[in-house]
This record gives structure tokens, sequence and C-alpha cells, in this order.
């Protein structure tokens, strides 16, 4: 089997490194490290942190991206995944950085290279939305309680920190199920949503409209398992990341790893590579072959 090069559009690092915290030469590394595992374009996420240290780190994958090569997986710009959440649905998030989602709030750490923006719709201003909206900003539903999705393009890690699905009234999780134009973010890691949980979206929604993500964390691909992120320590035991608390902090496994645990229960398929492509207008410049036990063989790409 061979598939595109894998888009990842929703991870905090690897390898030790954490996108909150790198430098330049931090994100360097990791991309170049990263094409070699069949990963050919990033959005760098960055969790919730103050204004000042959210924009510095803006700053430093913006000028890591503007000093790549050809053998580096391409950065696309940044997911900001912070900041404009409810604290509700915080999950590892830090609530003492959280601001009200208005434009007047957003501008305070505006930055053209912001391309991905997950926020509470419920508490966001419309004019918000539409203001990123005009700006060519996917606008996704996350760490969030609200059903109305008529401003967003997608929701981020589908069924965590998020209303889930319920009989009676609106939920995030429900109303991304059945609305055929919403992007489904899905962390398919065998630990994040249940089996019969990921059978009931590959069920219901449209096969177009599925994304993977891995949601992964600085340890993983890593000999760390102890390390702070998002103003918490985070404890790694191999097979997930939690709190002191018990909270998930975000996966441990980059997607080519996820596609491997989907492939043994004949739950991949190759359009959920692909559907990253659609979703942000990106052209494959390389592939994976796999053997049939889902283990990569090589990977090809070709100079960007």
């Amino acid at each position: 089997m061979k598939t595109p090069l894998f888009i990842e559009q929703h991870f905090h690092g690897c390898y030790g490194i954490d996108f909150n915290t790198a430098t330049v030469d931090d994100v360097l590394e990791l991309s170049n490290k990263i094409l070699n595992e069949g990963i050919g374009y990033i959005f760098p996420t960055l969790v919730t942190d103050s204004v000042e240290n959210i924009k510095r780190q803006i700053q430093v994958i913006k000028n890591a991206a503007n000093r790549q090569t050809s053998d580096m997986a391409r950065i696309c710009g940044v997911h900001l995944e912070g900041i404009f959440l409810n604290p509700e649905k915080k999950g590892i998030h830090d609530e003492k950085y959280f601001m009200s989602p208005t434009v007047e709030n957003y501008k305070l750490l505006e930055d053209d290279f912001i391309k991905i923006v997950t926020l509470a719709p419920e508490l966001a201003d419309k004019e918000l939305l539409s203001y990123l909206h005009s700006k060519g900003i996917k606008v996704q539903a996350g760490h969030c309680t609200g059903g109305d999705l008529s401003g967003c393009d997608g929701v981020t890690h589908m069924f965590n920190a998020m209303s889930g699905v319920t009989h009676r009234g609106e939920s995030t999780a429900l109303s991304a199920l059945i609305q055929d134009n919403i992007f489904t973010e899905v962390i398919a890691d065998d630990v994040h949503v249940s089996d019969d949980a990921l059978r009931l979206v590959f069920k219901t929604k449209q096969m177009t409209q599925i994304l993977l993500i891995s949601d992964c964390l600085p340890c993983t691909h890593s000999n760390v398992k102890e390390f702070d992120f998002a103003g918490s320590k985070i404890y790694f035991d191999g097979e997930k990341a939690t709190s002191a608390q018990g909270t998930l902090a975000g996966s441990t496994k980059l997607l080519p790893d996820i596609v491997k645990i989907m492939g043994k229960k004949e739950l991949f398929n190759r359009q959920y590579v692909s559907n990253s492509y659609a979703y942000h207008g990106l052209t494959p410049y390389g592939e994976i072959e796999w053997d049939e036990d889902f283990n990569i063989i090589k990977v090809y790409a070709n100079a960007k």
C-alpha cells in the first residue's frame, strides 16, 4: 500500500521538543527528523499560554519556516489551541490565561502565520468568527460545550474536551456527527477514543470529512518520562501521558504509529490521509510505502 505523506495539523511537539518553548533550531531539527517518519507538512500547535509567550513562539516558528531546506517537513503555519477555550472543558490547559474570544483580544496576538484557531464557539463573538474567516483561518470548535457550529470549519479532537452525544438538546459531538460540512479531527491512538466511538464516527461522518491527528506531546519518540506542559507536570508511563490528577495531556504517538494501530483493527482508509490535503488546499510531494502489517517500508519525498 502507498499513501501520501501525512499532514500533522495538530501536534505540540516530539523528540523532547515543545513548540511552546522551542528555539528556531529546535523547530528545524524536528521538521528534519519528522520528514523521515513520513510527515510532509506540519502545523505546530501552541497550547494555552500568556499572550507574550504565544507571540514569541509564533515568531520562533515563523523564523524557522523561513530557514527550512528541502530535507524538512514544510511548516505551513501555527495552530492556536488555547486562550479562547471554555473552562468547563479545559482539559490540561491552564485557565488562568483564558480570554474571551473577541476580535479585540485576538488582535493582541494576531499574526499572519496563524492558520488554525481552536476556540469555544458558544463563548465567541460572531464578529470574531467572521474576522478569522476573512483572514483565511480555519476555525475549529474545541474545549467547548456548544452545539452551534455554524461559524466553524471543523471540530478539534472529536469527543475529547467537548460535550458528548446526547439524546436531548444540542452538543458539540452530536452536531459534528450530523453536519456534513464539518471536518472532524480524531485521535485514534487506542487511548483517547474507544473503538466503538471510532466506528460511530466512521459510519456517521462522510468519509471525506474525517481528519486523522496525533495531538502528540514532546515526549513522543523520546526518552522523556516527566516534563512540564501547559503549566502542569506531565507523566508518561510508556502508553499515555497524564497530569498528577490523571487528566490526559495529549497523545504519545505520531500519525504513522496511529495508522498502524488502526490498520490492525481494519479501521484505516487511505482517504483519511487525503482529506487533510483537501482541507488545507495542499498538494502531496511524496508518499509512504507500507507493508501488509502497516510498517513503513520507505518514505519518498521529492525536493520542495
